[in-house]
């Protein structure tokens, strides 16, 4: 019996950005001689080494959003419009990251105008039969790309600690399918995102529509069936409904460049980490040494 490839897919940016604001709350840059910063870059290189040694892939890639504007603020111009710009210190860190990723050995990930969750969805739909998946990030929007071979594990602690979803946790917990989850994100909307959603409705109402009727076609449908107030604010708010689902809905059909074959993790050589260390990421080199016993 042969065994399926382990493919790890991690959401760049979200690790990135959390090691970023992890250490920098606290002041620590940990720049370089010429006083660039690196706390977010050898963070992040950090916890994928980490997950790697906890979670044993024998493939990984490694997704990246390109830049701030995609589709979805050509559809909806308040899409992520009210999200601060990053920080001064953190702006070099986004092509040092990658730099690092890709001296790891390890595949990045890009298409413009898409999102790092785009990918990851095409990712998914891509080699689910192929491999057993797990995808690290920290948006919950990710939970609608549940397979039964695909697991989400949501960041929690430090670098060890993860929030697991499976495919049958999630149907325990939301009594529907994940693919039916981005419906429910149309109903409630998201602030963190900009999208409202149908105002007024929270996420339990989302939920309970979506499990009463099975989709927002069938809610449109069945509003005669709905108590006076929900359904005029439902009828109120139709269109952004409608909108609100395709910007929930991350997609699935982006070409993805690669085989599954080309993402073969490598074994790591002492020689990787010392150059690294040399160019002053020593936090990454000291951290690669105590997971693989490196010299």
């Amino acid at each position: 019996m042969t065994t399926k490839p382990k493919l790890l897919i991690v959401d760049g940016m979200a690790l990135l950005f959390r090691s970023f604001f992890a250490s920098a709350a606290m002041g620590h840059f940990i720049r370089l001689a010429d006083g660039t910063p690196t706390n977010g870059a050898q963070g992040f290189v950090r916890h994928v080494l980490t997950a790697q040694s906890l979670m044993k892939p024998t493939h990984m890639a490694v997704c990246w959003d390109m830049g701030a504007h995609t589709f979805r603020n050509d559809l909806f111009d308040g899409y992520k419009a009210n999200r601060p710009a990053p920080p001064e210190e953190m702006l070099p860190q986004f092509d040092m990251a990658k730099n690092l990723s890709l001296q790891m050995g390890w595949k990045n990930f890009g298409v413009k105008g898409m999102e790092a969750d785009d990918l990851i969805g095409s990712m998914i739909s891509k080699w689910q039969d192929e491999a057993d998946i797990t995808v690290i990030s920290g948006d919950k929007d990710l939970l609608q790309l549940l397979r039964p071979s695909t697991e989400i594990a949501f960041m929690k602690k430090g670098y060890t600690e993860y929030d697991i979803y499976t495919h049958g946790r999630f149907k325990e917990e939301y009594s529907i399918e994940p693919a039916q989850f981005a419906q429910v994100k149309a109903f409630m909307g998201d602030t963190s995102d900009g999208y409202p959603g149908v105002k007024g409705i929270g996420p339990k109402q989302a939920l309970t529509l979506i499990q009463t009727y099975g989709s927002i076609d069938s809610v449109l449908a069945s509003l005669g069936e709905l108590k006076p107030g929900q359904r005029t604010k439902i009828q109120d708010n139709i269109d952004m409904l409608k909108l609100s689902h395709e910007l929930a809905t991350i997609q699935t059909d982006v070409p993805i460049e690669a085989d599954l074959s080309s993402l073969v993790l490598p074994n790591y050589e002492p020689q990787i980490f010392k150059e690294i260390e040399e160019r002053g990421y020593t936090l990454i080199a000291k951290h690669a040494r105590s997971l693989y016993s490196l010299i």
